[in-house]
């Protein structure tokens, strides 16, 4: 399976484990697929699932009753996805996740995950790394929101995901850096990459 082979190199870069570490976290994922505009994991639901995303774009978006949705971050593959503060504290989620475009993924059930966590310290320690790395890229994500002008934190997407571009739609985008559509537009017109 293409999907499983995706996995193992993402968790191979990110810190081996031991081939009998991986056969047990391997073990765990069963496939899924789900269509554009698909909710997996609804505001105030608990998260399921950690999800590894083999295809497609998928977002998290906190629902703002007075303003709408804000954009928090994209997943794509080959990346882990799912609401993760909610999984991991099996709490209600604050933001709902959902498909862009037809997704393919591995997903976990929490109920495996935990209990592989709690007999194996060698994936219990790659689980905790991989949320040291989602909370550094989520507290420098916090410094581009609130230290960056419009046109920065435009250029810093384009650096860090320019195949975003052509794969999410504009007013996800534009929501995503905290700008209007007409502003990003512009942008993608004036600004040399």
């Amino acid at each position: 399976m293409v999907a499983l082979l995706q996995l193992k190199q993402l968790v191979d870069s990110l810190g081996s484990l031991s081939n009998e570490d991986w056969n047990a976290f391997a073990k765990i994922w069963k496939p899924f697929d789900a269509k554009r505009k698909t909710i997996l994991t609804a505001t105030g639901q608990t998260e399921k699932y950690l999800y590894f995303v083999a295809n497609g774009v998928q977002r998290i978006y906190h629902l703002n009753l007075n303003e709408g949705e804000t954009t928090i971050l994209f997943t794509y593959g080959p990346s882990f996805g799912g609401v993760l503060d909610s999984l991991m504290l099996q709490t209600p989620a604050q933001y709902t996740y959902e498909t862009l475009n037809t997704s393919s993924f591995l997903r976990a059930h929490y109920a495996d995950l935990k209990v592989l966590m709690d007999g194996n310290l060698a994936i219990a320690a790659f689980v905790r790394n991989g949320l040291a790395g989602a909370l550094s890229g989520t507290l420098t994500r916090l410094v581009e929101l609130q230290s960056y002008s419009s046109e920065e934190k435009f250029r810093t997407l384009l650096k860090r995901s320019p195949h975003l571009l052509q794969l999410v739609p504009h007013k996800y985008l534009a929501n995503y850096i905290g700008i209007d559509v007409t502003n990003f537009s512009k942008f993608i017109n004036t600004i040399v990459i």
